[in-house]
Order: C-alpha cells, then sequence, then structure tokens
C-alpha cells in the first residue's frame, strides 16, 4: 500500500467517524441516548489517533515540513477537514511516490528518515508497534476522561 493510499484510507475513516460523533451528539441532545456519544466518540477518538500517527509516518516518508504535518493533524479537529486536506495534498504531490526504504542522494540521513525507512521495510514489526503504541495512549486517555468532562 503506497503512502497516498494509506493517507487517504485514514483521512476518509476520521472524515467518517465524525458523522459517528454528531451522530450520538444528536442522539444524546434529542432520544437521551448519552452511550450514542460513548460510542462514536470513543470510534472517533481512536480514529483520530490513528490519522495523527500516519500524518506523522507519511509526512517524515514524503519529507513534509513539520507545519504541513501540522496542518494534516490539525485538520481533523474541524468535521470532514482530512478530505480536502487530503486532496490538497494529492494535487501539490505530497502523497506521490512508494515508500522510501533507502537513503537518497539529497541527504536524506536523519534519524527519524531511517528509523522510518526501517520500519516501512518490517511493516508487520510496523503495525504491531503502532497499534501497542496506539493502545497505550488511547487507553490513557480512557482514564484521563472525555474532552470537557463527563456530561
Amino acid at each position: 500500500m503506497t503512502p497516498k493510499k494509506l493517507f487517504r484510507i485514514v483521512a476518509i475513516a476520521e472524515a467518517i467517524t465524525w458523522t459517528l460523533l454528531i451522530t450520538g451528539l444528536i442522539l444524546r441532545a434529542t432520544a437521551d441516548l448519552a452511550i450514542a456519544v460513548t460510542i462514536g466518540g470513543g470510534i472517533h477518538g481512536f480514529v483520530f489517533l490513528t490519522y495523527a500517527g500516519i500524518s506523522l509516518l507519511v509526512g517524515i516518508d514524503r519529507r513534509w515540513k513539520p507545519g504541513l504535518v501540522v496542518v494534516a493533524v490539525v485538520s481533523a479537529i474541524v468535521p470532514y477537514a482530512t478530505i480536502p486536506v487530503d486532496v490538497w495534498l494529492d494535487r501539490r504531490g505530497k502523497l506521490d511516490g512508494a515508500w522510501r526504504t533507502e537513503p537518497d542522494a539529497s541527504g536524506d540521513r536523519t534519524f527519524l528518515d531511517g528509523l522510518v525507512r526501517w520500519f516501512v521495510r518490517r511493516p508487520v514489526v510496523l503495525v504491531v508497534i503502532f497499534v501497542v503504541v496506539l493502545i497505550a495512549i488511547f487507553t490513557t486517555l480512557l482514564m484521563i476522561g472525555p474532552p470537557g468532562g463527563s456530561h
């Protein structure tokens, strides 16, 4: 799977989970179904964290400037904004190409570049570590509580 395809799938998934969260909020307000926010919000939070991690991974691999990674991650805060950001990045050529698995002649030799290349060459290890870290962050955030406190 290319960086472009992975980023697009997660950007669309993040937008879809906004629908789940918004639906949950409407159900809580109109039908007193607080569980809908718990479910929709939990799914959305998990996918948000996934999108943030994938934005970082793709951004390092594609050599985005840090500000571009921030734009990608922050777009997930605005409902449905990950899709136009994906289109914008694609049109600018920021998602083009295969994963970089070897250093190139452009001086591409930073620690993060090397780490991402190492993981990209070992996708099973990457996925396992990514999921474990994601679950640890998600679990920690669940223990802290929902944004804005409980309702």
